[in-house]
């Protein structure tokens, strides 16, 4: 059957069998689809029970404008571009805008004999005849595709309809519950969907490359997909900007997020299947210019070694830090900016100390990863389940060890502080820029000099640097009188040192994706308490004094820790300038510099 007449359209079943074989045919014979599109699409109409023309849309096989172009033909009805609808509203008062939204039909002219509309569903016939009862007219359908009328009749009819709160209520609620619907029809042909494919590739190769982070960014004329590899974006690929809407919704159904709603931030989780491994997905939403940013951070707990060792901290520290988790009570904080490694280092700790005879909470926003034996708890603001709030009600459960995932305000310093008091071992985060500052920051919070002086046992900063890709790193041109340049600007760095330096320079193959870096170490400097800072901090003396003392107990500056990562050929010295931000003229300006191709 070539087309339909108008008598078929009354009485053929748009959903049957013989309907769908006979639409496949047309638009195979149009060249709109291929032989493996078609089956694709029946199979999905087959188990959706759907129209297959509102199939092949909904899988993207064929966009709405082409499908109610040929649909026209297919039907044997004339076709209504946007173009041709009319610049003012025809017969304006005799029509129910409502019913105009519901039935998806729009007049667009009228002449002595009859009034043309255009309508959105060539099957069905009642509304037509239903606008010809009420207008007393007669009715000539045109097909036009339903985003063109939607538009038609918000820019023709908007005005007038003025809805009270009942009915606003009514709307919101109908909206909801076709959301609900477009959510289940969509999650009932995702196996289907091209764009699925999309996003499960996406997600297959941010796993295989390491990336922590997914980043779809729609612009003004495409999608830019990139890609965090080692703590820095890498552009993966440009989608046309047709997936825009298909990508978003896809994502959103992956993590339960309303599909309807672009209006405002959405937060949620998702799960996927990589290669027969379960990898959790976070997944963040927000609305810009060009439409919603999305950002899937990949949390892979099978590529994650939770051992201080693996992680880069040096023999030494790891016995120190052990001795600092050992401890019955007090607070150790973990501190650096977003992305330098803090929930990961939180993690090792937890996972060194959880064992059958204690009793462990966390309170995280959100939980990264779940770790058996111990009780994480999810922070829920909306709910009143802060951080605060929380802590209070775990005192009341007799834990051994408390983990906060960051110390934010006064009120949880407090609380923390007081748990720490009363017996409990205490491990937070907080945003500072070293270890000394983080005492600064706690007393600009409010906190009480004699309180902090008795409780805080520890602070780790902390920071993130790309390691050196091992097959193809090389010595770096000159290596040891750079070496020689490098030790001469830290008066703490041992001599021979230098002399042992092995430093090499960025050089890239395909093992590495031409980037000359492979995985990321950390780089730290540990404050650990003593008789001397405690005086010092009583009696308000200065950061810089703090840091003196700290110092001369044993801690090593972060920058001469990274110094060393770099003389052992981990990583080279511009990584460390630039995770720790460290004017690079406190290096020797007559030092050679190795390149460096990222």
């Amino acid at each position: 059957m070539a087309t339909l007449a108008a008598n078929d359209r009354e009485t053929f079943d748009p959903r049957s069998v013989e309907f769908a074989r006979n639409l496949i045919d047309f638009f195979v014979n149009h060249q709109l689809l291929d032989e493996l599109s078609s089956t694709r699409a029946l199979r999905a109409q087959k188990e959706t029970g759907e129209r297959l023309d509102l199939v092949l849309v909904r899988l993207g096989l064929i966009s709405e404008a082409v499908m109610a172009r040929h649909l026209a033909e297919f039907c044997d009805l004339p076709y209504a571009p946007a173009s041709s609808f009319p610049e003012m509203a025809i017969t304006r008062s005799d029509l129910n805008v409502s019913f105009l939204k519901h039935a998806r039909l729009v007049p667009v002219a009228d002449t002595d004999e009859h009034v043309v509309v255009a309508i959105a569903d060539p099957f069905n016939r009642e509304a037509a005849n239903a606008l010809s009862y009420e207008i007393g007219r007669t009715i000539v359908c045109h097909l036009a595709a339903a985003s063109d009328i939607d538009a038609a009749i918000d820019r023709l009819y908007g005005e007038i309809e003025k809805p009270d709160k009942a009915s606003a209520l009514a709307k919101h609620t109908a909206l909801s519950a076709a959301s609900d619907e477009d959510v289940q029809r969509l999650q009932d042909m995702a196996s289907e969907a091209p764009i699925i494919r999309m996003v499960q590739d996406l997600i297959t190769r941010a796993v295989s490359q390491l990336a922590s982070d997914i980043h779809i960014e729609p612009a003004e004329d495409n999608v830019r997909i990139r890609y965090r590899i080692d703590g820095v974006l890498r552009l993966v690929q440009n989608v046309p900007l047709e997936h825009r809407s298909a990508l978003a919704s896809r994502v959103k159904i992956m993590a339960r997020l309303n599909i309807a709603e672009r209006r405002l931030p959405q937060d949620g989780r998702a799960k996927a299947n990589v290669r027969g491994r379960d990898i959790d997905l976070r997944v963040s939403t927000m609305p810009t210019l060009w439409g919603e940013s999305i950002v899937l951070r990949i949390l892979d707990r099978s590529s994650i070694e939770l051992d201080f060792g693996k992680l880069g901290f040096a023999a030494r520290d790891v016995e120190a830090l052990t001795h600092l988790l050992n401890l019955p009570n007090g607070i150790i904080l973990v501190t650096g900016p977003t992305g330098s490694g803090k929930t990961t280092t939180l993690y090792t700790a937890l996972q060194a100390l959880n064992s059958i005879e204690r009793k462990i909470f966390t309170v995280e926003d959100p939980i990264e990863y779940q770790i058996p034996g111990i009780n994480q708890i999810q922070v829920q603001p909306r709910i009143g389940l802060t951080f605060a709030a929380a802590l209070r009600s775990i005192l009341r459960q007799d834990p051994d060890i408390i983990m906060l995932g960051e110390i934010r305000d006064l009120e949880t310093a407090q609380i923390a502080i007081q748990a720490s008091l009363t017996g409990h071992l205490v491990l937070s985060t907080i945003h500072t820029n070293s270890a000394v500052a983080t005492v600064t920051r706690l007393l600009d919070m409010g906190v009480e000099k004699y309180l902090l002086a008795s409780c805080l046992k520890g602070v780790l900063a902390q920071r993130l640097v790309r390691k050196l890709c091992p097959t193809c790193a090389e010595p770096a041109d000159d290596g040891q009188t750079l070496a020689q340049s490098l030790a001469g600007s830290f008066t703490g760095t041992p001599a021979h040192l230098a002399g042992q330096a092995h430093i090499r320079q960025v050089r890239g193959c395909p093992e590495c994706r031409h980037t000359g870096y492979s995985g990321r170490t950390t780089i730290y400097e540990l404050l650990t308490s003593s008789s001397a800072l405690r005086h010092a901090l009583l009696t308000d003396q200065s950061e810089a004094e703090l840091s003196k003392l700290a110092i001369e107990g044993g801690m090593v500056h972060m920058l001469e820790n990274g110094l060393a990562k770099v003389f052992a050929g981990d990583t080279i010295p511009e990584e460390i300038y630039r995770v720790t931000q460290f004017d690079r003229c406190s290096i020797s300006d007559t030092a050679p510099t190795t390149s460096e191709e990222s």
